[in-house]
């Protein structure tokens, strides 16, 4: 047990980085779905923006984004946004560091084939998010500053 806790120890200093990456990429969906809740027009702008991508949209993700996202466009409103709210929540304190990167992975993965952008595509912002997600669901991210890292030891989940 003690060279278990003093290798955690000596690897904290060297991932202070990507706590740092983890709480700006938190703050930054945090915002931006608190945004969308507090904006109160979000429905319609989603819905305008996915019909205007549809001939540009991955052509295996086109029938999705007609027949189920655009025919329940506030369901999606509302699951695009309380799910950047929620996921960036998670990552400012390092809750379920993991789980929200991989739920945001998921989400920037659907906004990417949406806009069917190509992946080096200098304009594909999702892309680098994706891979930041993909960063922080693949390191210990939670476990520097966050609370992961207190709740990791009664909690194997969170590990």
């Amino acid at each position: 047990m003690v060279d278990r806790i003093d290798s955690r120890t000596r690897k904290r200093p060297q991932l202070w980085p990507v706590a740092l990456l983890r709480i700006y990429t938190g703050v930054f969906f945090a915002w931006h779905g608190f945004g969308k809740l507090r904006g109160g027009n979000f429905v319609d702008g989603m819905s305008g923006f996915l019909e205007s991508r549809l001939e540009s949209s991955y052509g295996f993700y086109r029938p999705f984004l007609e027949f189920a996202v655009l025919p329940n466009k506030e369901l999606f409103a509302f699951l695009v946004s309380w799910g950047e709210l929620s996921i960036g929540l998670a990552l400012i304190v390092g809750l379920a560091t993991r789980y929200a990167s991989f739920a945001g992975a998921f989400l920037v993965t659907n906004f990417w084939w949406a806009k069917g952008e190509s992946f080096l595509a200098g304009s594909n912002h999702d892309a680098i998010w994706l891979v930041v997600f993909l960063v922080l669901a693949l390191v210990p991210a939670g476990r520097v500053a966050g609370l992961d890292d207190g709740l990791s030891d009664r909690m194997r989940f969170l590990r």
